[in-house]
């Protein structure tokens, strides 16, 4: 841990004392906030007179006099509730900032008392610290980090949410209310409290949600307060915000037109909210439609995916007058293709795509979405299967002629699709992903895999995060690599 200093970090390990805190539970501390981590908690140093020792304390800021408690111990550190903020950082906190009653109690935010300026430049840090840390790479070979790209929305942006509640605690079930109407004080339908993994804030109203999903949330709390007594355990609940599907979603000639009266009724479409995970999911990104069931995973802030699709085809085709015709990329290949976003909206440029998912639902999806843009038949195909075999599907590919984009889970890509990924040599790789710090330890890889190597290797060409969910820690981003 960069805080302690790696003298103190390996003296502990020695000694055996790297799990043993010195600061005793629910014990209340002066700190002083020096840094903030990647999840957007204050960090600070256990005052004197007890040895070194971090200590976390969420929504504080660097720079600020804070009085903390502990609840919980980890290793090297310990965490801590905010109790006050003593002595403020009036450069970066500003109350009038925050928009939601429940900041400071949900774990949802971590920034809403901060100038979004102010969040977009914490995110490129933490791109920059990622670097640093994970990606074993000499600093000649990291470029400058771009500024963030910001959220065209930075409140009513999250078109899914997933509140829960438990069912009656066993002693009230034993002492039922006469009037089962009245809502029950131990009942709380939300989110989980920050730091508290089975605490529940009752929550009527999430301000970075879309505005249809705070509609809907209303009446969905009021028949679970009307039948809570008939639930038998606790349950997660699904609001997805969605385009009202029509009759039939399989042309979308007339939606998709550049007609001015269609783009007004685009703007026009009706909005509902989906609480089945089976039921079918319909959104809009730039003039493509996109489809899949309510539980399967697409990204959850709309109004950031054109400008993010839009920067991924610009890294692909740059407008560079040295790039010729004859050397613009005409196939793609779309590792961890989900439900098709990218195959999809990057398709016309495209003489052929092909795409990768391990979910056969995504697939389904994907296939589906296809035939509902009226993409050509057979120029994308999408399979399931490990992102590494890809590759042997794609033999016909020309590598020099070909864009690689890769979007993983959070744990990044294993060694054996790196691996492949370097044997095939595509002219361009980008690298999209929701973990700033495995995408640095895959870059990483990438780039050490070929030192000492004759022939071509590929370089770091651009690095910037893109703030998919503002008002949080959280931060997308995404790594252009260029065979040179």
């Amino acid at each position: 841990m960069a805080l302690l200093g790696k003298d103190v970090v390996d003296k502990a390990i020695a000694e055996d004392t790297d799990f043993e805190s010195p600061l005793e539970f629910r014990s209340e501390l002066e700190l002083e906030v020096l840094e903030l981590s990647s999840t957007g908690d204050g960090l600070a140093l256990a005052p004197e007179p007890y040895r070194p020792w971090v200590v976390v304390v969420p929504f504080s800021l660097p720079g600020e006099k804070v009085r903390a408690r502990i609840y919980r111990d980890s290793r090297l550190r310990s965490y801590a509730d905010l109790l006050s903020v003593e002595v403020p950082n009036p450069e970066l906190r500003n109350p009038s900032n925050v928009k939601c009653k429940y900041f400071g109690q949900c774990s949802g935010c971590q920034y809403q008392m901060l100038p979004y300026e102010t969040q977009l430049d914490i995110k490129r840090n933490v791109v920059i610290k990622a670097y640093q840390n994970y990606s074993s790479l000499p600093a000649s070979s990291v470029p400058e980090v771009l500024p963030t790209i910001a959220s065209p929305l930075q409140y009513g942006y999250r078109t899914k949410i997933t509140p829960h509640f438990e069912a009656a605690p066993k002693r009230a079930r034993l002492e039922p209310p006469e009037d089962k109407s009245e809502k029950p004080s131990w009942l709380k339908i939300g989110f989980n409290e920050i730091g508290r993994r089975t605490v529940v804030v009752d929550i009527e109203e999430c301000p970075i949600a879309t505005p249809v999903l705070n509609e809907a949330l209303g009446p969905i709390r009021d028949d679970i307060i009307k039948n809570i007594w008939n639930y038998k355990r606790g349950v997660s609940l699904l609001l997805r915000d969605s385009i009202e599907t029509p009759p039939s979603s399989t042309d979308t000639s007339a939606e998709s037109s550049s007609d001015p009266v269609d783009a007004l009724a685009s703007e026009l479409e009706k909005h509902v909210c989906v609480t089945n995970h089976k039921t079918t999911v319909r959104e809009r990104v730039g003039d493509m439609f996109f489809e899949f069931p309510g539980g399967s995973f697409f990204q959850n802030n709309n109004s950031i995916l054109g400008p993010l699709t839009d920067y991924v085809h610009d890294a692909i085709f740059p407008s560079s007058p040295e790039l010729a015709l004859a050397e613009r990329p005409t196939h793609l290949v779309d590792a961890y293709c989900g439900s098709g976003l990218f195959s999809i909206m990057l398709s016309p440029h495209f003489t052929t795509v092909a795409g990768i998912e391990l979910s056969s639902d995504s697939i389904k999806s994907a296939v589906h979405n296809a035939q509902l843009n009226n993409i050509p038949e057979g120029k994308c195909t999408f399979r399931t299967g490990d992102a590494a075999n890809i590759f042997a599907a794609v033999g016909e590919f020309p590598p020099e002629r070909t864009a690689v984009i890769i979007d993983p889970p959070r744990k990044g890509c294993d060694e054996k699709f790196i691996e492949q990924l370097l044997a095939f040599k595509s002219k361009t790789v980008v690298y999209v992903s929701c973990n700033v710090h495995t995408q640095a330890r895959d870059i990483g890889m990438i780039l050490g895999k070929t030192v000492g190597e004759e022939g071509r290797k590929y370089v770091l060409e651009s690095l910037r995060g893109f703030d998919l969910f503002p008002q949080t820690a959280h931060v997308e981003s995404v790594a252009v690599l260029r065979l040179l």
